[in-house]
């Protein structure tokens, strides 16, 4: 069957791209921003990708057509799938009907964390033996590729709570039906298409309600929105993290790159891994609930976790020029800028810290986020924003009330130049986005030469 893919280098559907063509279909793809890290993993599988939505990528007709949740009405193939009958279906959907049937899901839900615990929960589960299948929303290292089918009954999803398609305005997890499931977190965010946090609460609660009543259900003890979600009605027994939780760690660095880990009570073992934070260490004790709950004991998860490399643009070092340090790392919800940074601290001491961040995102773009930006960065020392004409709101206003020094830069070249002023042997410089960012990394290491 020849799938074409409209969309093809988002992450979700990138990922199944790598899935569909390991079925034994011939896939294509086009999409409008063609960029690394999707485009070389789909370069390598094989698949042909198309620049831009020309209706033209859809002749000879392809068997079926796979639309990605960015596309809307009013896009040239859209439309022309549209009036010319052409078979289509969202990617949740695909991926239910084609992988998912039959199969054991472990879903990892939550406004932050996803991608991180949904590789480290997979990790986990390879390390004991399980060859779990896979679809996650970036690529973990240890596996060098974000989707596999895998065979065996396991398959860990990372399950989004963003729409399914133009036609189909479901939450993408409520078609994965999981039995294991864990739900991280849930703030207000993608304020295009959610008006407030009840709304994404519901459509949480719809996930709840088609996990079975021998599944498993995990969440931080704490986290008030979940257990809003969970009063509304749950079906299926619940573990709980963190303070308070069934699943507790007792820090033995501060920036959480050692912990032990407690259970019931009882001590489990020591993570000892190459990771930092608060939250990936709350992600660490999920994971290691979700893995108990189809057979992996947590000594067995624990030295799993201590070999756990992280996932490609999640604080990912991708530079050391004359001593100064890039990391190149995905947040870009207040939350996330925090603790991205609140870690890196805490593993550098004072060492000098230069926050780079775009706001990219669609919640960004509607400055829906606006209220938490200038708390967010107060764990670096120098702060520069990417404010491109097209933003639509004022940037500068929003932070400057900022306690750190603090410029809002236009170009990237004003960025580059404002880094390159102030970094010094030691300096580590974060880049904070959820797109290429225009290549500004490999640009600023080689400004940095």
């Amino acid at each position: 069957m020849h799938i074409h893919i409209l969309g093809i280098c988002g992450t979700f559907m990138g990922s199944l791209a790598v899935l569909a063509k390991e079925l034994g279909h011939r896939v294509t793809g086009s999409d409008a921003n063609v960029y690394p890290p999707m485009s070389t993993q789909l370069e390598a599988q094989g698949i042909e990708l198309m620049q831009g939505y020309a209706a033209a990528h859809l002749t000879p007709a392809p068997d079926l057509v796979v639309i990605g949740n960015a596309l809307s009405r009013g896009n040239p193939a859209v439309e022309y799938v549209l009036s010319q009958g052409l078979p289509y279906v969202s990617g949740p959907q695909w991926l239910a009907d084609h992988v998912l049937q039959g199969r054991w899901v472990l879903g990892v839900a939550g406004t932050h964390g996803k991608t991180s615990t949904s590789s480290m929960l997979a990790w986990v589960l390879e390390h004991a033996g399980m060859a779990p299948g896979f679809l996650i929303g970036g690529v973990p290292q240890n596996f060098g590729i974000s989707a596999r089918l895998g065979d065996t009954p396991f398959f860990v999803v990372e399950a989004d709570e963003y729409d399914s398609a133009f036609f189909d305005k479901r939450s993408k997890f409520v078609h994965y039906r999981p039995r294991t499931a864990i739900l991280n977190n849930l703030e207000f965010d993608h304020a295009d298409i959610f008006p407030d946090l009840p709304a994404i609460e519901r459509q949480f609660h719809h996930l709840v309600r088609t996990i079975p009543g021998d599944g498993l259900i995990i969440h931080p003890s704490a986290e008030a929105a979940l257990v809003r979600v969970l009063q509304m009605g749950c079906w299926t027994p619940v573990q709980t993290t963190g303070e308070g939780g069934q699943w507790q760690a007792r820090l033995l660095a501060e920036d959480g790159s050692r912990f032990e880990v407690i259970f019931d009570g009882a001590v489990q073992g020591t993570v000892d891994w190459s990771l930092t934070g608060r939250h990936n260490v709350n992600n660490a004790l999920a994971t290691l609930a979700a893995a108990r709950h189809v057979g992996v004991v947590p000594e067995l998860g624990i030295a799993g976790l201590s070999l756990f490399k992280s996932v490609k643009r999640r604080m990912e070092r991708v530079a050391e020029v004359n001593g100064v340090t890039i990391y190149d790392d995905f947040a870009h919800h207040p939350t996330a800028i925090a603790t991205t940074l609140d870690g890196l601290r805490k593993r550098v001491g004072s060492a000098q810290v230069i926050a780079v961040v775009e706001p990219r995102s669609n919640s960004m773009k509607l400055g829906a986020h606006r209220d938490g930006l200038a708390e967010s960065v107060a764990q670096a020392d120098r702060v520069y924003w990417y404010a491109p004409p097209n933003l639509g709101w004022d940037l500068a206003a929003t932070v400057a009330g900022a306690t750190v020094p603090t410029e809002v830069c236009a170009s990237l070249e004003s960025i580059i130049a404002g880094v390159k002023a102030h970094a010094a042997p030691g300096t580590q410089v974060v880049i904070m986005s959820n797109g290429g960012f225009g290549g500004l990394h490999g640009k600023l290491a080689a400004a940095l030469q």
